[in-house]
């Protein structure tokens, strides 16, 4: 006790009864009990005046003891809150490496974040990303003016594809000249909630049209919860540090809760390194495992327990559920999952906070992952459209956008044109599985460096022929690796190989076209969830086909042998017709054309090189012939 708190001692004897008050932490009204016992038994004037001493000082202790014990539990609850962003001292580099993030991810051209200043009375710009306006960037708002105002005064999300045109938020002259200045079209906003209170609004916007999907809205919320956080901790830890200062004893209390801040500290450094080097979910369940001594695990919506799962989303905590622990994962209104925690049935108040933050961890990389996903799919798709389109003819660019994806358009490729067969439900069904298709495809065209879109009802495939063997065995193990991971038959047909893509990216849609009409032959066939190109029809795919592709089977067929004549001025393809005319005969074949019958057999040794050595088969003759035909009928010298 201080000098200033000491009086003149009491008499000897009387502090003892208040001593023993002061040990049981009585009631402040039993203090009046000794001395009115005292009276009672009729003692001394001063042994009551000394009673009446020790009874104030009493009291003074009382008082004393009572609020270091109220500062020591506020002191410990900052100290809970702040374990949250340990190492993150510096709120305008947390706020700009969140807009960072949110921009990178999201795929805008800007990302800002407003902020409220109560002296002010106005809303002023924070940190921008992708900002090109001086103006833009350092423009204040008056409190619900603009889009940030109308988010505000909602408490909600709001978006906007063309903010000139949108009549629903207030506009004024100074935040229109900036928007304009900056360029930007279609924003989106967030409210920075801290409880129910609005304290600024992050921000993504694109300078052209943009319709901003439900996930995207989602993980933009989530950055806006983190960017809320971050600016309350940054509060907390001022009013810490103050708190601090005006405590003698603030050093034993950092020591009782210093191993519980360690750990919280350990397990944001994990998290965050597992997160800048690209973990899984099932990498932040075995970090946390380890931090909370138990086995955390990553379930599904569907196997986890529902009751609880649901509870936790609407509560935003950790709940119990018989002795496991179960946090939801959730971004916006969606359920991704959840973190179960086993062998830990007590858990006190920062470890059910490291669940917590865990499972926020973990919405935000499903959210990037899925949006990294969506991305991609959505690249390589345009890039196959443009090319079946033909839309692009630079080979250079057409490269360069390949390479990004990490395909090599100078390779051989075949093009398969892939369709579901199996029966469907009802039209919500067969959505569904077209969906589950397209997202089959795009991820197999990733993992081996090819292209994918939805086409057609179905999807279409550009990968590279590579070490596969043949078109036909590519494309039996396609429908095979599609109709797993759809659990229905997927029937696939594929083109002849093609080359030379990007010099001559119109070849694509011709092979595109050719493995649709070996996909309608499949079908017609009875092969449904089968494979197969379109060398394996030979002319039954012209018979089977909707359209028949004459020059493309006569060019398949005998080309090279038609290019060799053009090139060299031979006269290979009138000797193949007398070949055949005369019964497949070199001696009356030589008699026919009236040269010496070793000057026929060089010219079918030329042919048997061009078209392969087994072009005299059974089964190769008839489709020469057949060709040899559909040839002479096309050509201008017939006619």
């Amino acid at each position: 006790m201080s000098r200033d708190h000491v009086q003149s001692a009491p008499s000897a004897g009387a502090e003892a009864p208040y001593l023993a008050l002061l040990a049981r932490d009585a009631s402040t009204e039993a203090y009046e009990q000794p001395v009115l016992l005292a009276r009672a038994e009729g003692r001394p004037a001063d042994r009551i005046a000394a009673l009446e001493e020790a009874k104030l000082l009493a009291l003074r202790v009382r008082a004393e003891l009572e609020g270091r014990r109220r500062r020591e539990a506020e002191l410990s609850a900052l100290f809970e809150t702040a374990h949250d962003l340990a190492g993150l001292r510096d709120l305008d580099a947390v706020l700009q490496a969140i807009v960072q993030r949110a921009r990178s991810l999201l795929g805008t051209d800007v990302a800002y974040l407003t902020l409220n200043d109560r002296a002010r009375g106005d809303t002023s710009m924070r940190v921008t990303e992708g900002s090109v306006s001086a103006r833009f960037q350092q423009l204040r708002l008056g409190m619900g003016e603009g889009l940030g105002g109308l988010v505000a005064q909602m408490t909600r999300p709001y978006v906007t594809d063309d903010y000139f045109k949108d009549a629903r938020f207030q506009h004024t002259l100074t935040i229109d000249a900036g928007v304009r200045d900056e360029g930007l079209v279609a924003i989106l906003g967030v409210p920075l909630m801290l409880g129910p209170h609005v304290i600024g609004v992050l921000f993504a916007s694109d300078r052209r049209a943009r319709v901003f999907e439900r996930a995207q809205i989602a993980l933009l919320g989530s950055f806006a919860a983190l960017a809320a956080a971050a600016i309350d901790t940054a509060h907390l830890l001022t009013e810490t540090r103050a708190a601090l200062a005006g405590l003698e004893r603030a050093n034993e209390i950092i020591q009782d809760r210093s191993a519980v801040i360690e750990r919280a500290s350990d397990v944001h450094d994990r998290l965050a390194g597992l997160v800048l080097r690209g973990g899984g979910v099932h990498d932040v369940a075995a970090a946390v495992s380890e931090v909370l001594d138990g086995i955390v695990e990553f379930t599904e919506t569907d196997t986890a327990p529902a009751q609880a799962l649901e509870a936790s989303r609407a509560e935003g905590h950790a709940v119990r559920h018989g002795s496991a622990w179960i946090a939801a994962v959730a971004a916006g209104g969606e359920l991704l999952g959840a973190l179960v925690l086993r062998g830990h049935p007590g858990l006190d108040p920062v470890d059910q906070r490291t669940l917590e933050r865990a499972a926020t961890v973990t919405s935000l990389l499903l959210l990037a992952r899925r949006s990294a996903a969506e991305a991609e799919q959505r690249v390589r798709g345009e890039l196959l459209d443009d090319l079946l389109g033909a839309r692009d003819r630079d080979p250079r660019l057409l490269r360069e956008r390949a390479a990004r994806l990490h395909a090599d358009l100078d390779a051989t490729h075949v093009v398969l044109a892939a369709r579901l067969d199996g029966p469907a439900a009802d039209a919500d069904e067969e959505a569904a599985a077209r969906r589950r298709l397209v997202a089959a495809a795009s991820h197999l065209a990733a993992t081996r460096q090819g292209l994918a879109a939805a086409r057609d009802g179905g999807t279409v495939l550009l990968l590279p022929l590579g070490t596969a063997g043949s078109a036909t065995d590519l494309a039996v193990r396609i429908a095979r690796r599609l109709g797993t991971a759809v659990r229905q038959p997927v029937t696939v047909g594929a083109s002849a190989p093609v080359t030379d893509l990007a010099a001559r990216p119109e070849t694509i849609a011709a092979a595109y076209a050719e493995g649709r009409r070996c996909l309608d032959a499949l079908h017609l066939l009875g092969r449904a969830g089968d494979g197969a190109a379109a060398e394996d029809f030979g002319f039954l795919g012209l018979l089977l086909a909707g359209e028949r592709d004459v020059a493309g089977f006569v060019d398949r067929t005998i080309g090279p042998v038609v290019s060799y004549d053009e090139r060299r001025g031979t006269d290979l393809l009138r000797t193949l017709d007398a070949y055949f005319a005369c019964g497949m005969s070199p001696a009356r074949t030589k008699e026919a054309l009236h040269v010496h019958v070793n000057t026929v057999a060089q010219r079918l040794e030329r042919v048997g090189r061009l078209l392969g050595a087994d072009w005299q088969s059974p089964a190769r003759a008839l489709e020469v012939q057949l060709a040899l035909r559909l040839h002479r009928l096309a050509s201008p010298e017939s006619r």
